[in-house]
């Protein structure tokens, strides 16, 4: 008898451990390098996973990152006025991501756009193309950006 009950925590023990691995799998799918285009901006952003399981996207590289005199492109549309002196190729676009298993997309935060200085309610997930859709919505109305994941 106390076989066959140690069997069944143990079967369900892995089963439970897969389905995690599994599920963890599928949300750290998005971590990566990719590169995006915005009304003529051309860049790169990498997304990471934080330590509380959340996932940051972050520019790190920009087509043109300089002025006509060759000065960094500062974040100067930000609405925080302590980050309007961020180069735009450090900006962050987003930070507390999180994977949602039951829409199979990742939500829960807001992306920045640098160009307009605004936040939106983003949503994110891979389309048929393996491309990464994300969608960003404020007071109903939405855009939609796609990254090519590169890395």
């Amino acid at each position: 008898m106390r076989s066959i009950f140690a069997l069944a925590v143990l079967t369900a023990t892995l089963a439970y451990t897969t389905a995690q691995n599994n599920l963890n799998s599928r949300a750290d799918s998005i971590l990566g390098v990719y590169r995006g285009e915005q009304r003529g901006d051309v860049f790169k952003a990498r997304i990471t996973k934080q330590p509380d399981g959340c996932y940051r996207g972050q520019i790190f590289w920009l087509e043109r990152d300089r002025d006509s005199r060759g000065n960094k492109l500062l974040d100067v549309k930000n609405p925080d006025k302590n980050l309007r002196s961020t180069p735009r190729d450090q900006v962050v676009l987003f930070e507390e991501l999180r994977y949602n298993p039951q829409k199979q997309r990742w939500d829960g935060t807001k992306i920045y756009d640098p160009q307009r200085g605004f936040k939106a309610n983003l949503t994110a997930e891979f389309t048929k193309e393996g491309e990464l859709r994300l969608t960003g919505t404020v007071m109903g109305m939405s855009g939609h950006f796609v990254w090519k994941k590169i890395e």
